[in-house]
């Protein structure tokens, strides 16, 4: 390998991502880092005012990026996603799936309604909005697809069966895909993190915050930021020969 062959590694430049969920926490950390690497950054999340806010941060940072209100678990609204997308930059090569909703729910006590709200978002949205994005990934000469899942997929999940189940599932269609889309040219893989210290993990009791720190091997949350190499490795060329694969990023709490 020489100097021009390394230094392309993980230089985005020119590439276009999406980044559902990205106006806070992981997603935005995930959208600097793209910027940061030279993308077009798209972030979308249900709120118009939080969107811009977090386009125009980026913009802060030197890369171009715009916001798209949508929903997650709105499949006709994703289509509003991929066309603002292609309309301002031209094309699709990175889509990141990070939107989650974490509604919990004891088994036993599940209702309907908090069984589809979840779903919609955790698994319906991702799997239709790849599809929706597919024709424009073909396009594209480095095309990739990230899932963000989770490490409670693999874990007991008494209590948070319904966020658990679905991650679970897209850990399952990250599989799927890579299979079905690998002859046009498209990697699609999945990172599970662990305890991150994030809106959604504040919202917790402190009693189950501090159980899960502790069940980690380094005793402490992660931070957003300790996201982004996971995610640059596998969006970029740097993970050209990776696909099909899921990296956990948990500080070292889940059992092998």
């Amino acid at each position: 390998m020489d100097r021009t062959a390394f230094d392309a590694l993980f230089d985005m430049t020119g590439r276009t991502v999406i980044v559902t969920g990205g106006t806070r926490g992981i997603g935005l950390s995930l959208a600097e880092g793209f910027v940061l690497a030279g993308a077009n950054v798209v972030v979308a999340s249900r709120k118009a005012d939080a969107c811009e806010e977090a386009a125009a941060h980026l913009r802060g940072l030197g890369g171009q990026a715009i916001g798209v209100p949508v929903h997650a678990g709105d499949v006709e609204g994703l289509d509003v996603l991929v066309d603002g997308t292609v309309a301002e930059f031209g094309g699709v090569d990175v889509l990141v799936n990070n939107a989650a909703n974490a509604l919990a729910q004891p088994l036993g006590e599940m209702t309907v309604e908090a069984w589809a709200k979840s779903n919609d978002v955790n698994v319906r949205g991702p799997v239709f909005l790849t599809q929706k994005a597919l024709p424009h990934l073909k396009n594209s000469d480095h095309a990739a697809v990230l899932n963000m899942i989770s490490v409670g997929a693999f874990g007991f999940a008494a209590d948070l069966s319904i966020y658990a189940a679905g991650k679970a599932a897209l850990m399952s269609y990250t599989r799927s895909m890579a299979a079905a889309f690998v002859g046009d040219g498209i990697r699609v893989n999945a990172i599970a993190p662990g305890p991150i210290d994030t809106d959604m993990m504040r919202n917790n009791p402190q009693e189950a915050v501090d159980a899960m720190t502790r069940g980690t091997l380094m005793k402490r949350l992660g931070t957003p930021d300790e996201l982004v190499g996971a995610a640059l490795l596998l969006c970029s060329d740097a993970g050209s020969y990776i696909t099909g694969t899921m990296i956990i990023v948990d500080g070292g709490g889940t059992p092998r």
